[in-house]
């Protein structure tokens, strides 16, 4: 049996992006996240993150950092009611100082990797899944993956990040609130 999932990119759609977020100290969320995470769950949808972490490629943080706040993340959602059913990170960049993570891969959004290895794992009714994120990158992923319908979020403190896309919604929670009540 399938189920639909709501992906999501991490930074700028549920934590705030100040820019390599590493440590959980420094981890903020977006106002509203939380509860637009309950709404997708309450909903039916995995939530799933897909989240590029070049900082570790850049050696600014090393995957075990990564870890430790995807599983303070857990937790935390975990005692707000929210359950994630999986967290997919990229380390990687082609031109990356840490010569291990240098090469071009199939999970670096807007490659679909991430997405199409959960979405096997967790038995994924792709073409019934969102997808949310705040650059381009995030949409193509999600429509390379075969998503049923990718949103591009305006919560980029890069709005030419966007590379010329319209953002649809301000915020994870705007898009949550106009998709589930129609």
């Amino acid at each position: 049996m399938t189920r639909p999932a709501a992906f999501l990119d991490r930074d700028g759609v549920i934590n705030i992006d100040h820019g390599y977020v590493s440590r959980w100290e420094d981890f903020e969320y977006v106002p509203g996240a939380v509860d637009a995470l309950r709404r997708l769950q309450a909903a039916g949808y995995a939530l799933v993150i897909v989240t590029n972490q070049s900082g570790v490629a850049r050696g600014y943080y090393d995957e075990p950092a990564v870890h430790a706040l995807h599983d303070a993340l857990r937790q935390d959602l975990a005692e707000q009611g929210v359950t994630l059913a999986a967290i997919e990170h990229c380390p990687h960049l082609p031109d990356a100082l840490v010569a291990r993570y240098a090469r071009d891969c199939d999970c670096r959004k807007p490659a679909p990797g991430m997405i199409l290895r959960s979405a096997q794992a967790l038995g994924i009714d792709l073409a019934g899944s969102l997808m949310f994120g705040d650059k381009a990158s995030d949409v193509e992923a999600g429509r390379l993956a075969g998503v049923g319908r990718s949103v591009l979020l305006a919560t980029n403190a890069d709005p030419a990040a966007a590379k010329g896309e319209a953002a649809e919604f301000t915020s994870l929670a705007d898009a949550v609130g106009a998709l589930l009540d129609v």
